[in-house]
């Protein structure tokens, strides 16, 4: 498997903690597709059911990664897993809120939140 430079990865229990270490922009497009790549093999191959991707060290990223975020979610979905964005920095925010994946993921201010908002049980859809 490819050496992760873009992602810090960390796992706790059933919960991999994704941890950009720099934005996830653009401009870096070939080594960040090689990176995703590994990490969605990473996914596949270890027991996590929970994803948190921590944004502590970022302050944007583009819409190849917004893509790879969904990505990440459709594979946990399979399994029931959960999904949540902690320590996301306000440009961050807006392109959450902009394109309404914010409704998607508990978007929390700190890790630990994120942690527990993970092992909780999806709110159901509303009744039609």
């Amino acid at each position: 498997m490819t050496a992760l430079q873009v992602f810090k990865t960390e796992q706790i229990d059933e919960t991999l903690v994704l941890a950009p270490s720099r934005d996830l922009s653009e401009l870096h497009l070939s080594r960040f597709e090689e990176e995703t790549a590994a990490v969605l093999e990473l996914v596949e191959s270890m027991p996590a059911k929970y994803i948190v991707l921590d944004f502590a060290k970022t302050d944007y990223y583009g819409s190849t990664a917004l893509g790879f975020f969904v990505k990440l979610w459709t594979r946990l979905r399979k399994s029931e897993g959960q999904m949540a964005f902690c320590n996301v920095s306000e440009n961050e925010l807006e392109i959450l809120r902009l394109t309404k994946l914010d409704s998607l993921w508990p978007v929390c201010d700190t890790r630990e939140e994120a942690l527990k908002a993970v092992l909780e049980k999806p709110k159901s859809p509303p009744a039609k």
